[in-house]
């Protein structure tokens, strides 16, 4: 059964709650704080994608720097660093934008989506937030001469050793059954416990590694791995060597240098409760003393402009 997690408080008035299910772990990666169904597998969605960079990294892929494999790893927005970073992978792989099996979309950030509409222009697959995994998995295939046209088929061989490595992370025995992620990737459905414990072998991984790899170039470019003002750039940038990823239908997964890691679901999916969830979280593990922190830890809510409510985490969970 999922719980209470977060409550919207309106003029004093409970208005309505986020149920769902939440686990925080301690550096040795035992349970400190077990809520809901957090044994039960679930598909990670955009989460997943630090671990199937790792299996990119595992297979040959090999960024030119760290903002590349940064970019391989992101749910971008669509600005103009997030797409010029994508054309140059595909480019310098001897790939173009026609080559992506990425659904075409327009860019997530508001502003770049204006600038778009304005010129006239309409969706493409390298504005949508996937194309820099994408891109990067043209480039593994490309590493191993596997053919390209097929790369999203959950049979073939770079989507098979993507499952083995998720697997492999998450310390999951067996695999279950697949889903279909929105940008047409097979994705490996995770309990939330192993989710958690995966992040945190991202973080502790030695040097040198492609897990430690994909941990440092998220912590160097929260930007690229999400946009202006999204919760994961937020959140990093209040919290120095944390490593967090949104997913969508209100997954998020992170970790702390120390080990100490969290994973949780949102059982409606509503991405306003993602970020109060994940400060509290955060400041329950002690992770920074940043006023940026405790902001985020309470969200507004608006009532003709003027602050009338609280988006926050149901006090009780901590």
């Amino acid at each position: 059964m999922s719980v209470e997690l977060v409550e919207v408080v309106r003029s004093g008035f409970r208005e309505c709650v986020h149920r769902g299910s939440l686990v925080v772990l301690d550096p040795r990666g035992e349970v400190l704080v077990s809520l809901g169904e957090v044994h039960t597998p679930i598909y990670p969605r955009s989460t997943n994608k630090p671990l199937q960079t790792v299996a990119m990294l595992r297979l040959g892929f090999t960024p030119r720097d760290t903002a590349e494999l940064a970019i391989a790893t992101a749910s971008h927005e669509g600005e103009s660093d997030h797409v010029e970073l994508v054309e140059d992978l595909l480019d310098a792989t001897g790939f173009t934008e026609r080559d992506l099996l990425c659904p075409a979309d327009l860019p997530g950030n508001e502003l770049a989506r204006a600038e778009v509409l304005a010129a006239g222009r309409g969706p493409r697959p390298v504005y949508m937030n996937c194309s820099g995994k994408h891109a990067a998995m043209l480039a593994t295939c490309a590493a191993h001469g596997w053919s390209t046209v097929d790369y999203t088929d959950a049979a073939h061989p770079l989507q098979r050793a993507v499952a083995e490595t998720v697997l492999d992370l998450t310390g999951d025995e067996e695999e279950t059954d697949l889903g279909i992620d929105g940008c047409g990737l097979p994705i490996v459905p995770v309990p939330l416990v192993n989710l958690a414990r995966a992040y945190s072998r991202l973080v502790t991984a030695a040097e040198g590694t492609p897990e430690r790899a994909v941990a440092d170039s998220i912590r160097e470019h929260p930007y690229l791995v999400s946009g202006a003002g999204k919760d994961d750039l937020r959140l990093m940038e209040a919290v120095p060597g944390l490593v967090c990823k949104a997913g969508a239908d209100g997954i998020h997964a992170g970790a702390l240098p120390d080990g100490s890691s969290f994973a949780f679901k949102i059982d409606d999916g509503h991405e306003r409760a993602r970020l109060p969830l994940s400060a509290t979280i955060l400041r329950r593990l002690g992770a920074s003393s940043d006023e940026r922190l405790a902001g985020l830890a309470s969200q507004p809510v608006l009532g003709g402009g003027v602050r009338v409510g609280t988006v926050r985490a149901v006090p009780e969970v901590f």
